[in-house]
């Protein structure tokens, strides 16, 4: 009889070895013009599932023409001319036969809060509508959550059939972000979401994205480095429409870069 051979713990854990977690975005060779002006050229890199994906650079370097092209904001912007291959989930969004179906799966939060002439309720309530929704009781779940997530309800609960219109600016930036969860998005977009809002308000919002993104991808433009510090696992530079590296961001802050620009932004030397 032929003894088997007994399995080691080093062959074990050999054959339990898993497949490298493929990227939620894949971003491959893309390049952006308006008219004859380029704003990003043959830029690549992936964005992984459940992580902050900060994205920084001076004015100009094509940080926000990114996001458009990421939710499909060329088909509205006249002249946006975009090539290359961006993939979200393993499917090129170009190719999706609806985008308002791809759309529906990224939240977008602008720089500046986007209040609908609403009240507070019908703010989260229009996307899950739209949707098919119509049950109260499944609206009303659905808002609270929303609010909830968004470090909002506390503040208004009592007053859901005021206009969002009257809340403060740090709590319409939190009713964008509310309503951008309404619609339960696999991805979540911010263009310098704290612009207009007061530094404590920031401090809540960020503190808002550090538990969101266990749930859902979050991408972060910003032009407050430190920002993207606290909250970034990862931090990709643009300057003047190139991709200069990408890293995690701890390490970029400890001057482990590949290239010393990045190293001159980050400590404010230029930008």
């Amino acid at each position: 009889m032929v003894a088997e051979t007994p399995v080691t713990a080093s062959a074990s854990n050999a054959r339990v070895q898993t497949e490298p977690t493929p990227p939620f975005v894949e971003v491959q060779d893309l390049s952006i013009h308006y008219g004859g002006k380029k704003i990003l050229s043959g830029v690549s890199f992936d964005i992984y599932e459940n992580e902050i994906f900060g994205i920084i650079g001076p004015a100009n370097s094509g940080k926000t023409s990114f996001l458009r092209a990421l939710n499909r904001m060329d088909m509205f912007t006249p002249g946006m001319n975009v090539t290359g291959t961006i993939k979200i989930d393993g499917h090129d969004i170009q190719r999706w036969k609806n985008v308002y179906a791809l759309r529906r799966r990224i939240g977008v939060v602008f720089p500046l809060p986007v209040g609908l002439p609403l009240s507070v309720y019908d703010n989260v309530a229009l996307a899950p509508r739209l949707a098919g929704i119509k049950r109260r009781s499944e609206l009303d779940i659905i808002v609270e959550r929303c609010l909830t997530r968004a470090a909002l309800w506390e503040e208004v609960k009592d007053r859901l059939d005021s206009l969002g219109s009257l809340l403060s600016g740090g709590q319409q930036q939190r009713l964008t972000i509310a309503r951008a969860l309404s619609q339960d998005p696999d991805l979540l977009l911010l263009d310098e979401f704290s612009i207009a809002v007061d530094p404590v308000t920031t401090m809540r919002i960020e503190d808002v994205l550090k538990e969101l993104k266990h749930e859902i991808t979050i991408v972060l433009v910003t032009n407050l480095v430190q920002q993207t510090r606290r909250l970034s696992d990862r931090t990709a530079f643009l300057l003047s429409g190139e991709l200069v590296e990408v890293g995690e961001t701890a390490e970029l802050f400890e001057g482990k870069v590949r290239d010393q620009r990045t190293l001159g932004y980050l400590e404010g030397r230029f930008g």
